[in-house]
């Protein structure tokens, strides 16, 4: 009779822990990666910023302070703690960080990569251990578009909205473009908007030539060759998708020997250098800022909350690395959560967070981000660029013009290259 007890009593305790068991799990942190340049040329203009971003986004989604829909604590009610690691150094270095946040760290979720190099490098190895790995910011098409992922998410439209976007600005704003030029870094982010800004450039203004395409080494920091080059030319627009270091480098280099009176220049991804050169930037700069960020985010109220929120701690405002950031980490938030609500509340799978990504509309403070090209792995979203003028001693971005989503990025199952030598047919 003893023993027969305390059997019934191990049963009854089995299943009251049985019966608890999603309620503990539900308690615990959900451990997110996120990487990105905490040191090295990139950090300053984009890394930094972003895990700033990150690490008040984090804090405030833990405390339920984050408005709108994404006013649920944490990641469905259970606390997120980040692991950060930095970006720099080598693809090979960041191959084994990875492998160290998924085997030794067990994150749940990546969130990370600015250098286009590291994301192509990366997103193999999330395939071959299974991480659900969301990429914030790097640009390239050829991540989505040449590959079929599973476990792969990318947040921000890809680089081929800015450089079409950049061509559809000079289209019409300067119709009478006679000649265009290049200068961009020698890798295959470079490469990829020059390709683009070029062929819709064929496509929108074909009387206009092409007088030089200048490709200096990625962080070479001196350009007095590649910018006489550009003098020498003539171009009547210049477009140009240089970041970090080498952005800043470029304006500080070229704005005093005249190249930005003398051609317009378009810097695609501009809006970095606004807040740290000011009155560096030549009047007349087109800005863009990858996206409906920073200067041409919406007024709505996440973005009002981001924009106080981010400027009380840092005391400067947020860029469009900031919000790539956010707009990864909310993405995650939404797919997990809405994983969570499709398993009955039990923490999801990899594979049920996949299934919630795909095909993801959600809100950001850049407004609405849409999954779906790729399969439903690659965001696609509005984007914006304005022109630089001085005002009382304050850069302000004017004649701004905004371009729809479908506008400017193409169509599911077709390649930017390709839809732009269609004549963006649809």
């Amino acid at each position: 009779m003893k023993s027969f007890s305390l059997r019934a009593l191990a049963i009854a305790v089995s299943a009251t822990l049985a019966a608890v068991a999603p309620a503990t799990q539900a308690a615990e942190s959900v451990k997110i990666g996120v990487v990105t340049f905490l040191s090295g040329p990139a950090a300053g203009p984009f890394g930094v910023p972003a895990r700033n971003a990150a690490e008040i986004l984090i804090e405030e989604l833990n405390a339920g302070k984050v408005p709108g829909p994404h006013a649920t604590k944490g990641f469905g009610g259970a606390p997120i703690q980040m692991v950060l690691v930095d970006e720099f150094g080598s693809t090979t270095t960041q191959v084994s960080e990875y492998r160290n946040l998924v085997q030794r760290q067990n994150v749940d979720i990546v969130v990370g990569y600015i250098s286009s190099g590291n994301c192509l490098a990366i997103a193999p190895v999330a395939e071959e251990l299974k991480k659900v790995t969301v990429i914030f910011d790097c640009g390239t098409p050829r991540l989505l578009e040449e590959n079929a992922y599973k476990y792969v998410f990318r947040t921000n439209a890809h680089s081929g909205m800015d450089s079409i976007a950049a061509a559809l600005y000079v289209a019409s704003t300067k119709p009478g473009t006679k000649s265009y030029a290049g200068i961009n870094q020698n890798y295959a982010w470079g490469q990829d908007c020059w390709s683009d800004f070029e062929g819709t450039m064929k496509a929108k203004l074909p009387a206009a030539a092409v007088t030089t395409s200048q490709m200096p080494k990625l962080f070479a920091g001196q350009y007095g060759t590649e910018i006489s080059a550009l003098l020498a030319a003539k171009p009547d627009v210049i477009h140009s998708s240089f970041w970090d270091g080498d952005l800043e480098a470029l304006i500080l280099q070229a704005a005093p020997r005249g190249l930005f009176k003398k051609s317009t220049v378009i810097l695609t991804a501009g809006e970095t250098a606004i807040h740290k050169l000011g009155n560096a930037i030549p009047d007349g700069t087109v800005i863009g800022a990858r996206g409906p960020h920073s200067v041409f985010a919406p007024d709505t109220e996440i973005n009002r909350w981001f924009q106080k929120t981010y400027r009380d701690r840092f005391n400067t405002p947020p860029n469009y690395a900031s919000y790539h950031m956010v707009q990864a980490i909310l993405g995650a938030k939404t797919a997990y959560e809405k994983a969570k609500a499709a398993a009955g509340g039990a923490d999801p799978t990899q594979e049920q967070i996949i299934a919630a990504f795909e095909g993801l509309t959600y809100e950001s403070a850049s407004g609405k981000v849409e999954m779906r090209n790729s399969k439903g792995h690659q965001a696609i979203q509005e984007t914006a660029y304005g022109t630089t003028k001085m005002v009382k001693g304050q850069l302000t971005v004017t004649n701004v013009k905004r371009y729809p989503a479908d506008m400017v990025n193409p169509p599911e199952g077709v390649k930017s290259a390709d839809w732009i030598a269609s004549g963006f047919k649809r």
